[in-house]
This record gives C-alpha cells, structure tokens and sequence, in this order.
C-alpha cells in the first residue's frame, strides 16, 4: 500500500511538472533617450520555433491582434501608437477566413515618448497577444511592463 501511493504521487508530481509548459515567448522590455526629453520605449518579443505573434493590424474576424496599453501618467506625451518592427508576414489563414498579420522569431513594438517636463519616471503598462502555430493557438496572455525611462 506504501509503494503504491509513493508511486501515485511520483507520478503526478511528474505529469504536473511536465504539464507546464513555458511560454514560446520571451520579453525584454527597454528605453533609450533620442533627444533631449525624447525617448524610445522598447517592447521585444522572442518567440520560439514553430509558433508566431500577431500584429496590431491583424483584420476584425481574425486571432487576436496583439494590444498595446500604456497607463496614464501626467509626465508623459506620446507620440502616435506604438510601431512595429520586424519580419511581417501576411497569409491567408483559413481557419479565420482572413489575411493575417504575423511576426515569428522576434518582433519590437516601439513607442517614441516626450518627457513634459525635466523629470525622472517609469511608463507603466499592457501588452495582450496571442501566439499560434500550424496547429493551434494558445489562450491570450496579458503581460505588464514598468520601465524607468534613463
């Protein structure tokens, strides 16, 4: 009876830990000062062989267009959205019924950012995508970021 529920746990801790998998993609999240009061903010995504990150501009009807968020702060002034760059690759996809718009390897979303004033701060916020390869999709994921603007 002891073997038996000592081998029980054993494998569900293993079928647990092996049940988890990391996530295809990777983050790195910077800035860098263009100009005086001028910065780049900087979201880069790694993501792993076979799967691929959606673009903002991904077509209504389609998977879920990755959503740039950043929270509101007094200090700070935008300059238009958020910029792609990367390898964009546009197919027919016909699970959708749409021309989809995606990154595989890596992608940067860039962001140029006014400092109002001679202040230090962070912007703070969202990046929502969704990751897919040729067979499947994984579930929305929703990361945060706080970077110190330097």
């Amino acid at each position: 009876m002891k073997k038996t529920l000592i081998a029980a746990a054993l494998f569900f801790i293993t079928i647990t830990a092996f049940g988890q998998a990391a996530s295809p993609v990777k983050w790195a999240f910077t800035s860098h000062k263009k100009a005086d009061k001028v910065y780049e903010v900087v979201l880069s995504a790694t993501v792993a062989k076979p799967w691929h990150i959606y673009s903002q501009f991904t077509p209504d009807g389609g998977p879920l267009p990755t959503k740039v968020a950043f929270a509101a702060n007094p200090l700070l002034a935008m300059n238009g959205g958020a910029k792609e760059s990367g390898s964009l690759k546009t197919r027919h996809d016909e699970t959708f019924g749409v021309d989809v718009k995606y990154f595989s390897d890596k992608v940067a979303f860039v962001q140029t950012i006014k400092l109002k004033g001679a202040v230090k701060t962070n912007i703070r916020g969202t990046i929502e995508y969704m990751v897919c390869n040729d067979s499947k999709c994984l579930p929305p994921v929703t990361q945060t970021f706080d970077i110190k603007l330097q």
